[in-house]
C-alpha cells in the first residue's frame, strides 16, 4: 500500500494521510500537528518493523476506510483482531513518547508499552528479539527528519508492505 503523506499550509493545524491500497481503491485522515512525527507515521515504522499483522495500516490495506474521531485515527470495517490493535496502539504510544523525550530508554519504552495496554485491558505484547532502538526509534527519528523537511504543501511517499499472512 502507498501512503502519500501531504503537508498542507503552514498555519494548517493537520496534515493529510492518503492510502492507496494495491487495488487502486484510498482513504485519507487527517494527520494532526503534533511536534514529532505524526502518530499516523510512527504506526507506519512499528508495523514495518515488528511482526504485527492487524494493526491500523494493516487493517486499512486489507480494505478499512479512515477517519478522525475524538483526536486519534480510526479504522471502520469488521471489528477483528481488537487485542493485536490495541497492542500495536500501545506500541505506537510508547514510541511516540520516546520520540518527545528526544532519546531512547528501553526500559521506559517498555514500560510504556505495559502501562499502555494495561489501560486497554490487554495483555503487553511479545516483544522481538531486536535492536528496539535501531529498528524502532532510530527509524523513527529518520522518518521524522525527513517529515520536518517536507516543505509546506508538498508531500514525501511510503510504501507499507503488510506483514505476515491474512488470516479471518
Amino acid at each position: 500500500m502507498q501512503l502519500l503523506a501531504r503537508k498542507l499550509g503552514k498555519a494548517d493545524k493537520a496534515d493529510l494521510l492518503v492510502c492507496t491500497r494495491d487495488d487502486g481503491s484510498a482513504t485519507q485522515v487527517a494527520m494532526p500537528r503534533q511536534g514529532v512525527l505524526p502518530h499516523d507515521l510512527v504506526h507506519f515504522i512499528v508495523e514495518s518493523a515488528l511482526p504485527f499483522r492487524h494493526g491500523f495500516l494493516s487493517q486499512v490495506a486489507d480494505g478499512a476506510s479512515i477517519a478522525f474521531e475524538s483526536g486519534v485515527s480510526t479504522v471502520h470495517g469488521p471489528e477483528r483482531h481488537v487485542a493485536e490493535s490495541g497492542q500495536v496502539e500501545s506500541v505506537v504510544e510508547a514510541l511516540q513518547t520516546q520520540l518527545w523525550a528526544g532519546a531512547f530508554d528501553v526500559e521506559s519504552f517498555l514500560e510504556g508499552v505495559r502501562l499502555a495496554c494495561e489501560s486497554r485491558q490487554l495483555p503487553a505484547p511479545a516483544m522481538p528479539d531486536i535492536d528496539l532502538e535501531a529498528q524502532l526509534f532510530e527509524r523513527a527519528r529518520e522518518l521524522n527528519d525527513e517529515w520536518m523537511g517536507v516543505p509546506p504543501q508538498q508531500s514525501m511517499t511510503l510504501v507499507f508492505e503488510q506483514r505476515g499472512v491474512a488470516t479471518g
